[in-house]
């Protein structure tokens, strides 16, 4: 007589548990059952030989954090094997039944314990173990779950699309190596219809998740992708692949195909004039390819590496080359007005933060008139701006859309009033004054850095654009290489303008103590690499212990990102000894720069990219001495950090930064001396006094002289 053990992950049915035992014990078999069970529901003649009765709700209950990320599957196997009676039948049974879905994970792990004995999935297979008897063949068996996924994924996924797809994708099978080779196959079994393919791919993608898998989440979908026949379908899900790796803060493994399949559709779609669909999937090729953890929260970044060939595939693009066509202007920025103060539009969204002293001057200046747009304080204009589906469904649109009257509508006022728009940072609002027709109002846009690594400078029409800002000659060389049209003869005209910044308050005296002081002012972003300076402190402090580093600002957030908040806790581990020891004090943000820089003689650069780096310039007034790292991003272009700074500044390791520390601070007096002749260079090249003048000339020509 055969032993065989029921297990349920949910209460059965009355019906459903009466017929099969009934069928059990008519071949002869004793009976147990363990499992989810409302007890009042079993039948009081039901001949049972043994019985574990569990909560009715064991699937779905989350007792603990660990339960809630568990799947449904293994919260039956944590509760069924907690109980010695379940354990001590699953051992010495002869046939293991799952009689539901969630039950087969169990049944599944209690046949590991167990190799002798049969694993079923149902009562009819059950019936047929215990007729075939001991070392028959298992049809239906669990034992191998990787021959029962690969020859029953259909039945799988359409009978019990979640319940029996979390029992096969439990993380125990996901995490392994032969779990994922038995998804690979699954998924890319011939004759399957796409529907379906694409349905067990992204099942068994959050199978993945679950496993805290992202590697394998991207490489199931990339693998099902391959054998989609619709080109859309195929283009969504490698989309989707690449989207789960920069969730997880990696860099996709096959964006270049993503990138491009998005665009072959966008391509298809802007043919047939569905410019609807082909803005959304542009759109979605442009977000991936600008993702900030590609370019922003890592070290390096594929733009930086060969900008040219980054953005080749957009280049290629009918789509995107329709984006980029010019519509131009149909009357050219009137002169500054003779007769009347200028009217100065200023607008910006949610960042005025290099905005004050410009505002400031202007505000007083009697050949001004200023009024100030934060689009982000707007309703009717914080809609509309930062739309960007909706802007580029109007780029490839022949015809005015919905979107375009409505742009037209909110910003005509504004355009008219003004004689000149001065937009702060090409992001959207820059994309926004670019929508429609600006009349004969000139405007003028300021591009600081980190706009060169995203996706907005491709949704200005720079056609409408009279004036282009960039803080520094590298960050107009990277734009410019990403951007054709900035480099034909019809683009608008580009300066080169320092930031407004008030040097002259940084002049303060510094205490003696502050010759051993290292500083680093802004560690709030991944590109700030402060890493790089604890390795100079530590090459630095074996050479002379005195010296320690004082850290100002705040931390990364670390929830902008994963790859933000990997670089976070690295740096957390870097730095904890040196804490401990005293060599680094974190000072954290503060409303008062000036006075933190009296304690600090060395101010550090210590970021791999840089616009110009106002932490660096503003320690530089103050008579530190400035030791910056040559920017990797920039490093050997004909413009980089080299160019920005004076000869000396600027080194090419950790190693030489020691070196240029030591030789700078070796005695008081040489200490003084180059904290001095930095302070000099940097007011006399950088200071507002020195740069208002600039942006007089720009905004108001002859006016200004």
């Amino acid at each position: 007589m055969s032993d065989v053990l029921l297990v349920t992950g949910v209460s059965p049915k009355p019906g459903i548990l009466t017929t099969a035992v009934t069928r059990l014990r008519e071949v002869g078999a004793r009976v147990h059952l363990v499992g989810a069970l409302d007890i009042e529901d079993v039948p009081a003649d039901l001949a049972l030989d043994g019985l574990c009765a569990l909560p009715a709700d064991i699937a779905k209950a989350t007792p603990n954090r660990a339960a809630a990320r568990a799947t449904p599957g293994e919260r039956v196997w944590t509760q069924v094997w907690r109980e010695s009676w379940a354990r001590e039948q699953a051992r010495s049974a002869d046939v293991l039944v799952a009689l539901d879905a969630h039950a087969i994970y169990t049944v599944w792990r209690m046949a590991q314990r167990n190799p002798a004995a049969a694993a079923r999935y149902g009562v009819q297979a059950a019936v047929q173990a215990v007729l075939d008897g001991p070392g028959q063949p298992a049809p239906k068996s669990l034992q191998r779950p990787t021959t029962s996924v690969r020859q029953r994924v259909h039945r799988l996924i359409n009978a019990a699309p979640r319940a029996a797809v979390d029992a096969v994708t439990a993380r125990p099978i996901m995490r392994s190596k032969a779990g994922t080779q038995l998804w690979l196959k699954a998924v890319r079994a011939p004759k399957m219809p796409d529907s379906l393919r694409s349905k067990v791919a992204y099942q068994v993608a959050e199978g993945m998740a679950w496993a805290d898998r992202p590697d394998g989440e991207a490489l199931i979908l990339a693998a099902t992708a391959s054998k989609l026949r619709k080109p859309a379908a195929r283009a969504r899900m490698l989309a989707d692949a690449a989207s789960r790796e920069l969730k997880a803060g990696m860099p996709p493994r096959d964006l270049d195909s993503a990138v491009q399949a998005l665009l072959s559709v966008a391509d298809q779609r802007h043919r047939a004039d569905e410019q609807a669909a082909a803005a959304d999937l542009l759109n979605r090729a442009m977000t991936l390819a600008f993702d900030r953890v590609l370019h922003i929260d890592q070290l390096s970044s594929p733009l930086a590496e060969d900008p040219e060939g980054f953005v080749a595939p957009f280049r290629r693009s009918e789509a995107a080359a329709t984006l980029a066509k010019p519509r131009g202007r149909r009357q050219p920025a009137a002169a500054p007005p003779t007769d009347r103060p200028l009217r100065l539009l200023i607008a910006t969204s949610a960042n005025d933060n290099f905005l004050k002293l410009i505002r400031e001057h202007y505000d007083a200046h009697p050949g001004v008139e200023v009024r100030f747009l934060d689009l982000a304080a707007n309703a009717s204009l914080k809609s509309v701006t930062w739309a960007a589906k909706h802007m580029l469904q109007d780029r490839l649109s022949a015809e005015a859309t919905p979107y375009h009257e409505k742009v037209e509508d909110r910003l005509r006022g504004h355009l008219d009033w003004a004689d000149t728009v001065f937009v702060d940072w090409c992001v959207a609002p820059a994309a926004l004054f670019t929508v429609v027709d600006p009349g004969t109002t000139r405007i003028i846009v300021r591009l600081h850095s980190y706009e060169a690594l995203s996706r907005w400078p491709h949704l200005v029409d720079f056609s409408r654009v009279d004036d282009l800002i960039f803080v520094a000659d590298h960050i107009k060389d990277l734009t410019t290489a990403l951007v054709p049209y900035l480099q034909g003869p019809d683009a608008p005209r580009m300066h080169v303008l320092d930031n407004a910044m008030d040097l002259r308050g940084f002049q303060i005296e510094k205490s003696p103590e502050a010759r051993f002081q290292l500083g680093l002012v802004g560690i709030g972003q991944v590109a700030k690499d402060p890493r790089w300076a604890l390795q100079v402190l530590r090459l630095l402090r074996r050479r002379d212990d005195r010296y320690r580093l004082l850290l100002v600002g705040g931390d990364m957030n670390p929830d902008v990102s994963l790859a933000s908040r990997q670089y976070l806790e690295a740096f957390n581990r870097d730095v904890d000894d040196l804490v401990a020891a005293g060599a680094v004090r974190r000072f954290g943000p503060t409303n008062n720069v000036p006075k933190v820089l009296t304690d600090v003689g060395v101010i550090l650069s210590s970021s791999v990219r840089e616009g110009c780096h106002c932490g660096l310039m503003e320690g530089a007034a103050s008579g530190a001495v400035p030791v910056v790292r040559d920017w990797p991003f920039f490093a050997g272009r004909p413009h980089s950090a080299r160019t920005l700074y004076p000869q000396g500044w600027v080194i090419g390791s950790p190693e030489e930064a020691v070196e240029r520390i030591l030789a700078t601070t070796g005695t008081d007096q040489a200490w003084r001396d180059s904290g001095r002749e930095a302070a000099e260079y940097a007011l006399g090249a950088w200071d507002w006094s020195v740069v208002k003048h600039r942006f007089d000339r720009l905004l108001l020509g002859d006016a200004a002289r």
